[in-house]
């Protein structure tokens, strides 16, 4: 039965992905400044389709201009972030050339990062300047890699230059810097029961795992809950420098997905949680 059941949700959503996908086509290249929509609606569809849940917790998230920096777990924070608002990620080069993925982060405007090759940090940034420019939010991951859904990774600092980038402000014409907001994601329950820490890693996407046999798993697991917990946005100028922003953005994030996992409230978590997470960052 429960294969019967991943595969029935396996065809509703190819079935709703198609036209979807014509439609988002068809927008990118005429109006692909205004194709932010559709990815939207896809998301949510997706998410509906494999039963996962989102609860949103903590504050709101602000409007773009803006960098969310956020722990990474699974193939499925994409959807579960992207179903949030029109935005769009910061991806390493190799995602561009995926069957399928790479077509799907290139219709949502993905920006793709060469983290090996160092003299491509100049027009990363410049591209970056550009999308913060219009007002795009974009998410990134600087773990530099996926988790097993138990534990935040180290944030490298390297990534985090992208938030020392000055935009224009949209209103007025002058130079700002831009907003960083922490987001912690969490799978949280299963069948509506708590996940554990056992059953989490079927969820989180990691290490050397293929991405097919993952999706199938997945849909065959049945429906889960997605905690997202929003922290206060900062600048890096508020914080002091892109490292001391990348301890500050860890340690929110860690402690927010620690009790998300947990149950509790954020303020319940021990603040040392933050100082752990803070020393622990090169």
């Amino acid at each position: 039965m429960t294969t019967f059941r991943a595969g029935c949700r396996l065809i509703v959503l190819v079935l709703a992905t198609i036209p979807l996908l014509i439609l988002q086509l068809i927008i990118f290249k005429l109006l692909p400044n205004r194709s932010g929509f559709i990815p939207i609606v896809f998301h949510r569809l997706s998410l509906k389709i494999l039963g996962v849940k989102v609860r949103l917790v903590g504050r709101q998230m602000v409007e773009g201009p803006c960098l969310i920096v956020a722990n990474h777990c699974s193939w499925l924070d994409i959807s579960v972030f992207g179903s949030l608002t029109e935005l769009s990620f910061i991806a390493k080069k190799e995602v561009a050339h995926w069957p399928v993925f790479g077509l799907f982060a290139k219709l949502q405007r993905c920006l793709f990062v060469d983290r090996e090759k160092r003299t491509a940090t100049g027009e990363f940034k410049e591209n970056m300047r550009k999308r913060l420019d219009q007002g795009d939010i974009l998410v990134l991951f600087p773990e530099g890699t996926s988790s097993d859904g138990n534990r935040v990774l180290p944030f490298r600092s390297a990534l985090m230059s992208a938030a020392e980038v000055p935009v224009s402000d949209l209103l007025g014409g002058a130079v700002r810097s831009i907003k960083v907001q922490p987001v912690s994601i969490a799978y949280t329950r299963l069948h509506g029961l708590p996940m554990g820490r056992q059953y989490r890693p079927y969820f989180a996407w990691y290490g050397d795992m293929e991405i097919a046999p993952h999706i199938w798993e997945v849909m065959k697991l049945g429906p889960c809950d997605v905690t997202i917990h929003v922290h206060e946005a900062v600048t890096v100028g508020q914080i002091g420098n892109r490292k001391e922003l990348a301890r500050y953005c860890e340690a929110k994030v860690k402690r927010g997905m620690l009790a998300a996992i947990f149950g509790r409230p954020f303020d319940e978590i021990a603040p040392d949680v933050e100082q752990n997470a803070a020393k622990s960052t090169t």
